[in-house]
């Protein structure tokens, strides 16, 4: 090895040693990063270290000096993502009920290395497995990573769907026959991935499919529709109206409800949605999807939020109640 590339991978290991195993509150000295370079099979000394430091600070990359008794020590302070940053994608991971056990596993240990070797043992160490409805399916990587492939080329694809039974055996829809569809994206919501695809026969022509049911998917030779591609630009108002209120026909619908549930309206519709007080109720104009899913959430609320426009949803809304009660 020439004596230049010595020098330019020994300014790298240093800082891979510096990026994961330094921080405020862990800055290693100059003795102690001389012996693992060595370790490395790197030969440095004080001279060196400081002159290459002076090389990686040059680069943009902040590294602090600190005094350890008589010698220098140095860490890295500013990474690329925070404790709490990194805590809150952990959370998320685990949230996530599409992701496997194994997988969540993974994906945790490969966050928590993000902050280094210090920061890694206390967001492992702090891990609560609150979620205990993780699914099984090990094949969700594959089909999350062939799904995003279809969509970004806008192709067809083809796939089998399935539901478990109460010992967790597949059982395939349509006696197992193919899926052909026409993705045009995926969408993450209540802890599951769902691909979201056009179908001309569907109510509003699209339909959604959780990625974690689907099975031996494979991408087809054929491009999907410009109907399909037109659905890419509508995606987040899709979203906003299906995943709220699944399934049934699009309509605007004027809410009527007690001052206690304007933070449960916030949170089904959004912070943008516009609410006023109206004597002594409060009153919103919503968009969403008539559908017995709909009325279950409204009737939830035991009387204490009501639809107030337009009078033919609100009569569609009296006559399924009435039906339940007979």
């Amino acid at each position: 090895m020439s004596e230049l590339i010595h020098k330019k991978l020994r300014v790298v290991k240093l800082l891979e040693i510096l990026q994961q195993d330094t921080d405020s509150y862990h800055p290693l000295a100059t003795n102690s990063l001389l012996q693992r370079l060595a370790e490395l099979g790197y030969t440095a000394d004080r001279r060196t270290v400081a002159r290459d430091i002076e090389i990686l600070n040059a680069q943009g990359y902040e590294i602090m000096q600190v005094k350890d008794g008589k010698q220098n020590a140095y860490y890295i302070e500013d990474r690329s993502f925070s404790l709490p940053e990194l805590k809150i994608l952990i959370d998320a991971v685990q949230a996530a009920s599409f992701i496997t056990d194994k997988k969540s596993d993974d994906l945790i240990k490969k966050i928590a290395a993000l902050g280094g070797s210090h920061q890694a043992e206390i967001l492992t160490d702090n891990i609560v497995h609150f979620n205990t409805r993780k699914h099984t399916n090990e094949h969700i990587y594959y089909n999350v990573s062939i799904l995003e492939q279809t969509i970004r080329d806008k192709q067809k694809v083809a796939f089998k769907y399935f539901d478990l039974d109460e010992k967790l055996n597949k059982v395939y829809r349509r006696d197992g026959a193919v899926y052909e569809t026409e993705p045009f994206a995926l969408v993450f919501n209540n802890d599951n991935y769902y691909l979201m695809t056009y179908d001309q026969s569907a109510d509003g022509e699209v339909r959604n499919y959780r990625v974690d049911r689907m099975d031996s998917v494979e991408i087809l030779p054929d491009s999907i529709s410009k109907e399909a591609k037109a659905k890419i630009r509508t995606v987040s108002k899709y979203t906003e109206q299906v995943f709220r209120m699944y399934g049934g026909r699009n309509a605007k619908v004027t809410l009527m409800f007690d001052k206690k549930l304007i933070g449960t309206v916030y949170d089904k519709f959004g912070e943008k949605t516009k609410i006023r007080k109206k004597d002594e109720q409060y009153q919103a104009e919503v968009e969403v999807q008539i559908s017995p899913t709909f009325w279950s959430w409204v009737v939830t609320f035991n009387g204490q939020m009501n639809i107030a426009e337009p009078q033919e949803i609100n009569a569609e809304y009296r006559a399924w109640i009435a039906q339940l009660q007979n």
